[in-house]
């Protein structure tokens, strides 16, 4: 099994769940300080902001207390999506990572039905190579038609129900981003190719692609495991294919 230390996944995923550490009477002017840095001259992308500063800024949501996006932490977001100029002051990249967040962090706390069930060939068929990825593990499923559409709760609650773990949060990834997280687990270049378009079949032209980080003690293994998972949303975000990646296992 191939392995990471911790440094190299935390910094690949950005994901695991960090200590409670405040709520949305401070999460909000944290995240406005991270903007008015972002848009300083002397920051990397002078007076525009990038994509890496926005996602920093909107991690402040994440940080604090309790699970994902609160009401007034949504509500704050909103306001900024309908802020003409500060949208503006966003990169394409950056603009897409706001409105992927904002989109999938509704804060509805009870998820809508989804059931996963495991696609019937293996990684090897399905990407046309033999790797790293040979052991993941792909589960896809749909919410029918008028039931609602995948969000934050439903996918988690979906990935803990296919896959046993608890999921962290999913954060938007880029199709960039997917390539580099794959192929850090294979040395087949081919097999990496073949699972990002197998995996982007589903979310089409939306590119709606979300990752999370996992944990489990006795899953899987009869000692501690973790991994990670990316999901692929459909344009219409009721289709949802998952993959799982174990990383280690003792």
């Amino acid at each position: 099994m191939k392995t990471l230390s911790m440094k190299s996944l935390v910094g690949a995923l950005m994901l695991f769940s960090a200590p409670a550490l405040a709520d949305s009477t401070t999460s909000i002017p944290a995240f406005e300080a991270r903007i008015t840095a972002a848009k300083s001259p002397t920051s990397p992308g002078g007076a525009t902001i990038q994509r890496s500063e926005i996602r920093l800024a909107l991690e402040e949501f994440l940080n604090d207390a309790g699970y994902g996006v609160d009401s007034a932490e949504r509500a704050h977001l909103s306001t900024r999506l309908g802020d003409t100029q500060f949208q503006q002051s966003m990169t394409g990249t950056a603009a897409k990572y706001f409105a992927d967040f904002y989109e999938v962090n509704d804060t509805l706390l009870t998820g809508y039905p989804l059931n996963l069930y495991p696609v019937a060939q293996t990684p090897a068929v399905l990407f046309g190579a033999v790797g790293g990825l040979s052991g993941a593990r792909i589960y896809e499923g749909y919410i029918p038609n008028g039931q609602g559409v995948a969000n934050q709760q439903t996918l988690g609650e979906a990935f803990s129900n296919a896959f046993g773990p608890q999921a962290s949060i999913f954060e938007p990834i880029s199709l960039r981003e997917l390539v580099g997280q794959l192929s850090a687990y294979t040395y087949n270049v081919d097999e990496a190719e073949g699972a990002v378009a197998y995996i982007t079949q589903i979310s089409r032209n939306s590119n709606r692609l979300y990752i999370t980080g996992w944990s489990c003690r006795g899953c899987g293994a009869p000692g501690y495991t973790q991994g990670f998972a990316i999901a692929a949303v459909s344009t219409d975000r009721r289709f949802v294919r998952m993959m799982s990646v174990t990383t280690y296992a003792d």
